[in-house]
Formats: C-alpha cells, structure tokens, sequence
C-alpha cells in the first residue's frame, strides 16, 4: 500500500516523539509497503541522508517530504491534500486535524493518541473523527489511554511502542560493551533519555552517591539539562558519574548493552518535549529497548508500565522513593544470577513489541476493507 504518514513532529529532532515517528514509518517499508511521511517545516539546508537514518537508527530508508509555510496551522490542512494528491491507500496520522480531513475526503485512517486531546478544540477534533463515517482504527499506546479517552473496541488496537528487535541481536556483555563505548569499566547502573522534569536525574545522583564502586551513567539529554546536571555531580563531589550528552539512537543499543542495571527513575509525574506530563498513560520507547538488551530493569512503580512488565522482568520501586530504590539496586549489585534472570525474562517477551510487530497489528484485517 501507499501510505501517507502526517506527523507534526520536527524532523531532525532529538525528541522521543520525532523518534517514534521514524520507527513506525520503517516498520511500513519492511513489512512491504511504501510510506511517505509529511512533516512541516523544510529539510536542512546541508541535509546529509546517511547521517539522517544514522541519528535515528533507520536501516530501511522511506520518503519523506517537508511541507514549508508560514503557519504551522496550516500543515495538517496541507498534508491531508498532499495525501489526496498522491493517491494514498491508507492515511496514517498522529494529528486528529489531518485524520478528519482524510476522512472527510474519503480516505481510511489509522490515527495515534499518546495523550489526552489537548487545547480548546483537541476534544472536539476527536468527537468528530469518532462520529465521521468511513474507515478508521484509533491506535492509543496504552490501555489506560484507551479507557481514560473511551475509545469504541470495535475500532481501537492498543498499540504500545516498540524496538528495533534486529539491532538487539548479537550484543557485546558489559564488560567488552563498555570498552567499545569507552565507559569505565565498574558494575555500571544506566539510564537513557532525556533530563526533563520527573525522569529522575536527582533520583539518579543519589544513588551515586550511595554506590561509589559502581559507576552511573547517562546517555541523552540537551546540552543545557546535561551542564546542570554534570554541575550538580561536581558540587557533590561525585568521580561515578558519567553524562554523555545526546547519542544518536543508531548507536543506543551499545550503551544499554555496557550495563549491568538499567534505570527507568521516573517521577509521579513525567515531563514531556511540550511539557505535559505522560505518567498516566507513557510507553516509553526505552522500557522496550531495556527488555530487548537482557540486562536488569529497575522502574518506578507506575501502572501503566505493569502492562507490559511484571515482577519477573523488572523489580519496581514506588517513584521517587530513595530508600526503596537503594535496597533495590544494592540486591541486584550483589547477586548477577538475578540480574541474569531478569533480563533473560525481559528479552523472552520483547518480541511481540517489535516495531515491525506493532506496524502488522495496527494494519491487520484493516487495510483489506475489514
């Protein structure tokens, strides 16, 4: 099929929804069709296509068109014709503006919701998308979402975030990982993403603190957020702690893979790139990613991360809990038969969170006029 893909996300970008975009676009390429993705905004100027797909760890390019204009406004607008314009078979959107406008045309949608509808008109673009008559699935991340938005089953696919199970396979251990990534070579504690409000950086420095033999490491994160943080890690006189600054996402599986223990030290409430807050209804991309590397998981106890994790994947904390998070990450030091367990458990059940995986059950019994 020809699918047109109609993402608000900037593209280059380092946020995790710029990201995500990338990653359900390839799933199309490999599972045989041929997306076109429309993004607002104009290419760089010294636009480099290999450094493209490296910065987002796409190994199956697809086409991609910038729609420039004045007013951001206007893309979906924009997007829904150049959709008309090209012939689309199947109209896959993250904006609910663009999912009416295909509808209204004619067209079949598969819409994305990672969050509540927001601003003045968000829940009235979507009341009207659920009313419109035609061909449409709603794709929510996460159960919670599904049942906070009440979405109609009979065209609802929860549709969590996925990985790049492909750039999983064949990974170093630590210690030869941590080599090739020129980290120190300790039991390494790790945590991917960026440093917004509620991921847990302070959460993070703490426990540095209290494990000076172990080294912690975070990989991601805009230069300011990393300055600060890196400055906070001087004043509390802490020689453990690594910030690597932003990692293109290509390169990201070597860095899960140096570590013993990974993180995911979220606050009860998540900032996002837009600074709402996910904690609700999140599927963080590295949850997956985590599983994928069969290394330990330690999370904060949210329930939207029970969906898919549970006691024998990962151990939780309640968030922000200091104690609990040390008496955790102290079991899992000294004993690597349960880390070895925990991840080998994780990497079991990541396969059905493919991204490839999430692209064939969103299209499935769709896109043939079921």
């Amino acid at each position: 099929m020809r699918i047109v893909c109609i993402a608000s996300s900037q593209v280059p970008s380092d946020t995790a929804n710029s990201i995500q975009v990338m990653k359900v676009c390839q799933a199309f390429t490999q599972l045989g069709h041929e997306p076109l993705l429309l993004v607002p905004g104009s290419p760089p100027n010294d636009l480099d296509e290999a450094a493209l797909w490296h910065h987002y760890g796409i190994r199956h390019p697809f086409a991609i068109e910038w729609l420039e204009g004045r007013s951001r406004r206007l893309f979906p607008w924009k997007a829904a014709r150049q959709a008309l314009r090209v012939d689309a078979d199947l109209v896959y959107c993250w904006t609910l503006q663009a999912a009416v406008l295909a509808m209204l045309a004619g067209k079949p949608v598969l819409v994305e919701l990672h969050d509540l509808p927001g601003g003045r008109f968000g829940p009235r673009w979507l009341k009207w998308l659920l009313r419109l008559p035609g061909r449409k699935r709603l794709l929510p991340i996460s159960t919670a979402l599904s049942h906070a938005l009440r979405l109609p089953e009979e065209v609802t696919v929860i549709a969590p975030d996925g990985v790049d199970l492909e750039r999983y396979s064949d990974l170093p251990d630590p210690v030869t990982a941590r080599r090739q990534a020129r980290l120190p070579d300790a039991c390494t504690v790790l945590c991917t993403g960026h440093l917004y409000a509620g991921r847990g950086a302070a959460l993070f420095l703490s426990l540095a603190a209290r494990f000076p033999a172990s080294s912690f490491v975070w990989v991601g994160g805009r230069p300011a957020d990393v300055q600060t943080w890196i400055d906070v890690a001087a004043e509390r006189g802490l020689t453990n702690v690594t910030f690597t600054g932003f990692v293109p996402n290509e390169d990201i599986p070597l860095y899960q893979a140096a570590a013993d223990i990974l993180l995911m030290p979220y606050g009860s409430a998540i900032s996002t790139s837009s600074g709402g807050n996910t904690a609700r209804f999140c599927s963080p991309m590295k949850m997956f990613e985590y599983m994928a590397s069969g290394r330990a998981i330690v999370t904060s106890d949210l329930p939207v991360l029970r969906e898919v994790l549970d006691e024998s994947m990962a151990v939780f904390c309640p968030p922000e809990d200091a104690g609990a998070w040390g008496t955790a990450l102290n079991r899992l030091i000294v004993d690597p038969a349960l880390r070895g367990q925990l991840g080998q458990r994780a990497r079991q059940a990541v396969g059905r969170y493919a991204w490839i995986e999430r692209a064939r059950r969103s299209l499935e019994a769709f896109h043939e006029g079921a």
